[in-house]
C-alpha cells in the first residue's frame, strides 16, 4: 500500500463518497507532494442534507504555498473530479487561513463546525474568533444579500424559474450564517443536523418567521409548478424575513 494512504484517514466519511474522495486524496499526495500539508471535507457530505447522486463533496486543501504549479496539477484533475461528484477545492495556506479569521469568520466557523480532516493535520479546530467580527460579518451579509435579492429580481425581470432559483441560492446561504447567529448566542449546533433544523432553531431563538426559507430551500429537490403570485409571495416573504434578521443582527449585544 502507498505511505500515502496509509495516511489518510477515511474513517466516519459515508460510504458514498468514501471511494471518490480516496482516489482524489491519492492523486493530489501524488501530485503536490510535501507543498500538500491537509485535505479537509467539509459540507453537506458530512451532514443529513447530503443526497446521494446529486450532492456535491466540498474540500479544503491547505498548502503550504500557492503556486501556478500546484494550480495547473489540481485543473488536470477537473475531469475526473466532476465525474466523482467532487467541487473544485478551496486552497488556502496556513499565513491564509490566520489572517482571515476576522474577515470570513462566518466561512472558517462553518468549517470547523462541520469538518473531516482526512490528510494532515487539522486546520480548523483550534481556530478561535472575536464575536465583534463575526456579529460585524453577519450584518454585513444580511444587507448584501438584501441587495442581492433587489438586484437579482430586476435582472429576471420578475420570470418565475429565475426568482425561483434566486431564492434557492439566498436560503441556501443564510444557513451558515445562522448557525453563526446562534454561535453568537452560545447555543449548541448539531455538527450533523440538517439545514431545516437549523431555520427552525434560529427562527426560535430570534423569534422570525422562518417559514418562507424552509420552503424556498425545499424547492431544492422538489420539482413544482409555482404560479406568479406564489413567487411575488414567496419573494417578499424571504426578503422580509432577511430584513428581520437583519434587524436582529443590528442591535445584538455581543
Amino acid at each position: 500500500m502507498p505511505e500515502n494512504r496509509k495516511n489518510l484517514q477515511l474513517t466516519g466519511l459515508r460510504d458514498e463518497i468514501h471511494d471518490s474522495v480516496r482516489a482524489f486524496a491519492d492523486k493530489l499526495t501524488a501530485e503536490l507532494g510535501d507543498n500538500l500539508q491537509s485535505i479537509t471535507v467539509v459540507g453537506s457530505s458530512l451532514t443529513n442534507d447530503f443526497k446521494p447522486g446529486r450532492s456535491d463533496t466540498n474540500t479544503v486543501l491547505v498548502l503550504s504555498k500557492l503556486t501556478l504549479e500546484s494550480l495547473k496539477s489540481i485543473a488536470d484533475m477537473t475531469k475526473s473530479m466532476s465525474k466523482r461528484k467532487l467541487s473544485a477545492p478551496l486552497l488556502m495556506t496556513p499565513t491564509y487561513i490566520e489572517r482571515s479569521r476576522d474577515a470570513f469568520g462566518i466561512e472558517f466557523l462553518d468549517f470547523q463546525l462541520t469538518h473531516k480532516t482526512i490528510f494532515g493535520n487539522d486546520p480548523f479546530t483550534s481556530l478561535s474568533f472575536d464575536k465583534k467580527d463575526v456579529r460585524l460579518q453577519c450584518e454585513r451579509e444580511l444587507k448584501a444579500t438584501l441587495i442581492r435579492l433587489r438586484q437579482g429580481y430586476i435582472a429576471a425581470a420578475a420570470r418565475k424559474s429565475l426568482v425561483r432559483d434566486i431564492l434557492i441560492s439566498a436560503t441556501k446561504g443564510l444557513v451558515p450564517l445562522l448557525r453563526a447567529m446562534l454561535w453568537l448566542k452560545n447555543k449548541d449546533i448539531d455538527r450533523e443536523a440538517e439545514a431545516e433544523s437549523t431555520i427552525i432553531k434560529a427562527a426560535v431563538e430570534f423569534s422570525v418567521n422562518m417559514d418562507s426559507l424552509l420552503r424556498a430551500g425545499r424547492w431544492r429537490h422538489e420539482k413544482i409548478r409555482l404560479h406568479k403570485n406564489e413567487i411575488e409571495n414567496a419573494f417578499e416573504a424571504v426578503y422580509t424575513t432577511v430584513e428581520q434578521l437583519a434587524q436582529v443582527v443590528d442591535k445584538l449585544e455581543i
